[in-house]
């Protein structure tokens, strides 16, 4: 199958962000065949004339199963959120809840052009939960990283049994991941299961990561013990010392900043210029849809206007998909390289909010943009929205199913 979008404005993420006008891309069996002028006579054609053509946005931490509660921990700190969300509400989530929130909030991405998420499942109570989460993603027609784990509340290593099992799932949209509690909430024997566990099915651990009195150097003590790996994507880390952050730099790993969770829920002092600063590599995250808005728009938004004076719109788009990639460690996406996965969004740039952006398309994008601007967007060269529409999958259903679940949550 050939899809050619033609004569876009064309923003292309690595090695460097360019721009290039009235461009074609060329897509053929579902990757970056082509980028620049040149007939394909044989191809289905999307007319980009009026688009902003980019790489889909790389969700590096969201948990997907929270979409139900939406903006129900908006005014709680940590601490209320853990209480709340994680223990009153998680501990009544069915499968079909899972299901349901995990399909919404896929689609909600999609539709607000992130094509990869990494979807950080703490709420594993039983193998049908885990097969919920899953049918889900793979009904979105969403890329995910689907990071199989326990609620930080249990205190218990992942399910070794389990993780073995849902291994088969794994597909050319789907990833896997450990999703571990982590050396700042569980014994380190707890830690050691987990990570070795990662290491015998050679896929990455997803965890959150922080300092405390009991803690006050986990990422050193990870090293330490043999356990740091290039692998790991740490979440977080507002509260961690420079010194710690560096030890994360040297042994090869990733962060994952989530901004506007961070600063409500005041983890600490704003993460990407210390990251930099340290020559750790990061990327963006959403977190939960209980205290933020679900879309990547916001949060380089976030980026630019906490403090950040040091990132240009071009490093903060970056961030978004070519370092949303690296940090996953999904080589052939985030960018419009030949051979890439096409994955790809589509602005229109008739709209009010972008009207007069063009000189400057990267900087329009970062600062002026939002999901309702998003027209089209493909993953793997399949379309998933349309015409501003989702296509992947029944919208009405979706959402039907999604309200049943919240007034189940939701009633006392």
């Amino acid at each position: 199958m050939r899809l050619l979008l033609k004569g876009g404005t064309v923003i292309d993420t690595f090695p460097e962000v360019v721009v290039r006008r009235e461009t074609d891309v060329l897509i053929e069996d579902g990757r970056i065949a082509a980028v620049g002028p040149g007939p394909a006579t044989d191809a289905e054609v999307i007319d980009a004339r009026e688009r902003i053509v980019l790489p889909g946005f790389v969700d590096t931490h969201r948990h997907l199963w929270q979409t139900a509660l939406r903006g129900s921990a908006v005014d709680a700190g940590l601490g209320t959120y853990f209480e709340q969300v994680l223990g009153r509400h998680g501990s009544r989530f069915r499968a079909e809840d899972v299901a349901a929130g995990n399909l919404v909030g896929a689609l909600e991405c999609l539709d607000a052009g992130i094509t990869t998420v990494q979807d950080y499942s703490h709420v594993q109570r039983t193998p049908d939960h885990a097969d919920a989460a899953l049918d889900a993603l793979e009904r979105s027609g969403i890329r995910a990283v689907f990071g199989y784990g326990p609620s930080p509340l249990s205190g218990g290593a992942v399910d070794a049994g389990q993780m073995r099992r849902i291994m088969a799932r794994r597909s050319a949209r789907l990833e896997l991941a450990v999703a571990a509690i982590g050396p700042s909430y569980v014994p380190f024997e707890t830690v050691r299961a987990d990570w070795e566990l990662a290491d015998s099915l050679d896929v990455p651990v997803v965890v959150h990561i922080s300092s405390s009195s009991d803690t006050p150097d986990p990422v050193t003590r990870l090293r330490d013990a043999g356990l740091a790996r290039p692998t790991t994507l740490y979440v977080h880390g507002n509260n961690l010392p420079d010194s710690e952050l560096k030890v994360i730099a040297e042994t090869g790993a990733a962060v994952s900043a989530t901004p506007t969770v961070e600063a409500r829920m005041e983890m600490g002092r704003p993460l990407a210029g210390r990251l930099r600063a340290a020559g750790v590599d990061f990327s963006l995250g959403i977190d939960v849809v209980t205290t933020a808005g679900g879309d990547m728009f916001r949060a380089m938004h976030e980026v630019l206007s906490l403090g950040y004076q040091t990132f240009s719109a071009a490093e903060v788009l970056q961030l978004a998909t070519w370092g949303g990639a690296r940090a996953l460690g999904l080589p052939d996406v985030g960018s419009f390289a030949v051979g890439n996965q096409a994955d790809v969004i589509l602005l229109r740039t008739t709209d009010l909010n972008l009207a007069g952006g063009l000189h400057d398309p990267v900087a329009t994008v970062v600062t002026a943009a939002h999901p309702g601007n998003v027209d089209t967007v493909l993953v793997g060269g399949t379309p998933v929205k349309r015409d501003g529409r989702i296509v992947s999958t029944s919208l009405p259903s979706a959402l039907a199913e999604l309200a049943a679940s919240t007034a189940y949550l939701t009633t006392s």
